[in-house]
């Protein structure tokens, strides 16, 4: 290679660059329109929309949804029918208003877990940084758990209706029970929102739910009529949240609702958001 190849192919020396002003860097930044910022509906429905997307790409979720109250309809009906009503028959139509509302407030804690697995993932810093309604995460992640427990609510209404369950309510009477249902579902989230915020990990905010549900779930009217159970037991359920939307609901569906088991039922939804909703934005504020 001679010298002049050399002068040649050799690059040519870097240009200075030329400092761009603040007022010139602005000038280009806002020559465009920006696009108006996303209302809190909007981006509700976004993160609604995300967590209908997670049961996409991993469809396994919905074995709480579909396995787990097929398998405790069955077992609970065929084991216990005969014993606990004198027939299954019999047995189907009072259980399965509170298989179903059981199987619903089961799943509502997997809000929380959800939550808690962002957090830990790192994903929940980054949602923080945007600039959006900032109850919008929570508030979507709750009605993408919506359409789970319709989805959880559809399946167990339709096995009972296999089994022999015929509600005196008629159609009307099953949606006004499972919207029923559903109020309150996302209203007892709020609570499982504001554990996924407290504790450290996914496994202790599964734990800690469970142990709130099952005194719930099985010190109430679910599965037997409370007067067969003792006094001390009666007074435990007669306070118990879960043992009031069993009757309500049950109501609705036999044709016999009474209003005041309702409008208990949305008043106890209203004070599970007033209290866990404010502790949770509050504990949501300090995070940020």
């Amino acid at each position: 290679m001679t010298a002049t190849d050399a002068r040649q192919q050799a690059p040519a020396p870097a240009r200075p660059l030329q400092e761009i002003s603040g007022e010139a860097l602005q000038s280009v930044l806002l020559a465009g329109t920006r696009p108006p910022r996303p209302g809190p509906l909007s981006v509700s429905a976004t993160f609604g929309w995300r967590a209908m997307l997670r049961i996409k790409h991993v469809p396994e979720q919905l074995f709480d949804v579909t396995a787990f109250p097929v398998l405790m309809t069955l077992m609970f009906t065929y084991l216990f029918g005969g014993a606990l009503a004198g027939s299954v028959d019999r047995y189907v139509q009072f259980f399965l208003p509170g298989i179903l509302v059981q199987t619903v407030v089961m799943i509502t804690m997997y809000t929380g877990v959800a939550l808690n697995t962002d957090i830990t993932k790192g994903v929940f810093d980054r949602i923080k940084s945007l600039p959006i309604w900032r109850p919008s995460a929570l508030v979507g992640a709750l009605l993408g758990d919506v359409v789970r427990f319709s989805i959880a609510s559809v399946i167990v209404i339709a096995l009972g209706l296999a089994l022999g369950f015929r509600p005196d309510g008629g159609v009307l009477g099953v949606v006004a029970a499972v919207a029923l249902l559903l109020v309150f579902s996302f209203s007892l989230g709020w609570l499982w929102t504001l554990l996924g915020l407290v504790l450290r990990t996914p496994n202790s905010v599964m734990n800690t739910s469970m142990m709130a549900l099952f005194p719930l779930t099985f010190a109430s009217n679910i599965y037997v009529d409370p007067e067969t159970m003792p006094g001390w037991l009666q007074a435990v359920v007669d306070v118990n949240p879960v043992a009031h939307l069993v009757t309500a609901i049950r109501g609705l569906m036999q044709g016999a609702a009474d209003m005041g088991d309702i409008g208990l039922v949305l008043a106890e939804s209203a004070v599970l958001v007033a209290v866990f909703g404010t502790l949770t934005m509050r504990r949501y504020n300090r995070r940020s």
